[in-house]
């Protein structure tokens, strides 16, 4: 028993991320080339052949880039719920139709011993979620591009060992930044990107409840946010609210937009 997984990018230039356990592997969003991701699975000793599915969490092109080539040349099938599918359909020329699976939005899906739960997350799409992955009693979950953290949400990746949750910008940087005001005003929206600030609001209740081990902060905006700074925050926010992550054993990971992380594993640890 035991879950492994590699975020291979992250970030809006392109999203792409790898679960597996003993029998299977799934790759979360293609938002990448597919040139690009079989160097990135090369040079963590991974091929694409090894996949069994891909899920995807929702259209945006920092997600599907590379989704029909990915799922045309190594014969995937492809997970998404019904409004997903109809923004991506486009997009999907050539993908056989015994290749198309809708997984509805809070249902689970079994691929041997390994169960992936689908959650609504709040963002600018046709229907955007999150995944819970759990082998037995082990739990890795996927929370990013959300505007902000509901209770619902929460519920879903409470108990998780490993979550890999937004961290996309800094809210002065953002503010004084050369984006127009129209795009600012999206991103900080209910339908946008978490914050630095949210993301450290969002895990305190978390990193109570006393499971959680590593969060890995992920989908940093290059334009108003540094991982040093998005580490800063967090911490801050946590240690205002009387959480010490040093005591509680919990660590702060980094993502990168152009490079895998290792390997992590759950449950082997």
């Amino acid at each position: 028993m035991g879950l492994r997984f590699c975020v291979l990018a992250s970030g809006s230039t392109g999203n792409a991320s790898i679960v597996a356990n003993d029998e299977v592997s799934l790759l979360i969003d293609v938002g990448l080339s597919t040139k690009k991701l079989e160097l990135m699975m090369e040079s963590r000793e991974w091929h694409p052949s090894k996949l069994e599915a891909i899920l995807v969490t929702h259209e945006h092109s920092d997600h599907i880039k590379g989704l029909s080539v990915m799922a045309r040349k190594y014969k995937l099938p492809v997970y998404a719920n019904a409004n997903t599918w109809k923004a991506i359909e486009r997009h999907m020329e050539g993908v056989a139709d015994e290749q198309r699976c809708v997984m509805e939005t809070g249902s689970t899906v079994e691929f041997g011993c390994m169960k992936v739960e689908s959650f609504a997350i709040s963002h600018d799409a046709a229907e955007p979620v999150g995944y819970c992955f759990t082998d037995g009693p082990l739990k890795v979950s996927f929370a990013t591009d959300l505007g902000y953290m509901s209770e619902k949400v929460k519920d879903k990746i409470i108990d998780s060992d490993v979550l890999i949750l937004e961290s996309n910008h800094d809210v002065d940087m953002l503010r004084v930044g050369r984006y127009p005001w129209n795009i600012k005003r999206r991103i900080l929206s209910d339908i946008g990107h978490l914050s630095n600030e949210a993301a450290g609001e969002a895990l305190s209740d978390m990193v109570i409840a006393g499971k959680l081990r590593r969060v890995y902060l992920a989908h940093l905006s290059r334009e108003h946010n540094v991982m040093d700074l998005a580490k800063l925050t967090v911490h801050s926010v946590l240690e205002e609210k009387g959480y010490s992550l040093q005591d509680r054993k919990v660590r702060l990971m980094e993502t990168y937009y152009d490079r895998p992380t290792l390997w992590d594993a759950v449950g082997m640890d």
